[in-house]
């Protein structure tokens, strides 16, 4: 192995601390994509496990100006740890935590076992099984946690929340689109005050991992003790998003919505599913928007033609919403195949 040292003192302490390895074995550290929320390193340790170490930031890298506490590492450490007492190959293994740091380490897994469904499905591999398997994870996790007074007091992370979701996306959509500000507040403060299940926060396609045993959830900073819907129609809205750049592959994508909505939703116990369902729906729109027009707009739609259609959409549900999933999609392949035959797209 050909050694590279940590980038810094901190992070050669936080691995020190561990105990995964001796102090004076040589390490690999490889720098991999954090996102815009974090720097992440995949260390190789001489004599230890491959791990993946995590440092949050302060500032997120993005154009706007986008701050949220450090100490989230924390509240990722404790999703990891509680989504693997339901499925214990659903997250990695949580190694250790420094939230005064922003530092967290867990297991690293391996590409050639896991691969990333977010790359899957832009090269145009869309398996409506994987969509399924997420679907069902995902609303396991949350049933399981369901009015666990326990698990809520452990995720004291609402301003954390905020912070990174429910204002830099909705709110800040909200600005960028005064006519649907109204709408936008009021699934803030609707989605701010239902405390139900352990939320992940992120669950999108480039934070799965197809497994050689289901789909495993990483970066799970966001997570809150708070209203599950969110989390179904957050990774929605990427299967969505999606149709507009994956060619040929719209009916797959939206076979695939169908298919993990249906068995996210069979899991739903704690509350009549049509009422669950209709925060989703009344959620995605908006999610949708925030993807455009919010702090974190995704980076695959670049054309004022995609971006126009997923306004298109999203507004009219925002002002007159609906109660089922089935009806936001619907609204958005009527508009796909319109702005197909105008040759928009």
């Amino acid at each position: 192995m050909i050694a590279s040292p940590p980038p810094d003192l901190e992070l050669a302490a936080f691995v020190a601390g561990l105990g995964v390895s001796s102090p004076d074995a040589p390490q690999r550290w490889t720098p991999l994509s954090g996102g815009v929320s974090c720097q992440a390193w995949r260390v190789d340790l001489a004599d230890g496990p491959s791990l993946c170490v995590k440092r949050a930031l302060a500032k997120l890298a993005v154009t706007a100006d986008w701050r949220a506490p450090v100490g989230r590492a924390l509240f990722e450490y404790r999703w990891f740890e509680t989504a693997r007492s339901v499925i214990p190959d659903a997250a990695p293994e949580p190694l250790g935590v420094d939230p005064e740091r922003g530092l967290i380490a867990m297991t690293f897994l391996n590409g050639g076992e896991y691969r990333l469904w977010k790359a899957q499905l832009l090269a145009g591999n869309v398996e409506v099984a994987t969509a399924r398997d997420v679907g069902a994870r995902i609303g396991a996790i949350h049933a399981a946690t369901t009015g666990r007074q326990d698990i809520a007091d452990r995720f004291s992370s609402g301003d954390i929340f905020y912070a990174l979701r429910l204002e830099p996306y909705l709110l800040a959509a909200g600005a960028a689109r005064p006519a649907v500000a109204p709408a936008l507040r009021a699934v803030v403060e609707a989605t701010a005050c239902v405390r139900l299940a352990l939320v992940h926060g992120d669950v999108s396609p480039k934070n799965i991992l197809v497994g050689p045993t289901g789909p495993v959830f990483l970066d799970a900073e966001t997570a809150w003790y708070g209203d599950p819907a969110f989390d179904l129609a957050f990774c929605l809205n990427h299967l969505l998003l999606k149709c507009l750049v994956v060619a040929g592959q719209a009916a797959a994508l939206l076979e695939s919505f169908d298919a993990l909505a249906s068995a996210y939703l069979e899991c739903v116990e704690w509350e009549p599913p049509a009422a669950f369902e209709a925060r989703a729906a009344q959620l995605l729109p908006g999610l949708l928007l925030a993807r455009v027009d919010g702090k974190s707009p995704v980076e695959y739609l670049t054309l004022p033609a995609q971006k126009n259609l997923v306004r298109a959409v999203a507004e009219p549900l925002l002002v007159s919403p609906v109660r089922t999933l089935a009806e936001v999609r619907s609204a958005w392949r009527r508009s796909l195949q319109a702005a197909n035959a105008r040759g928009e797209l």
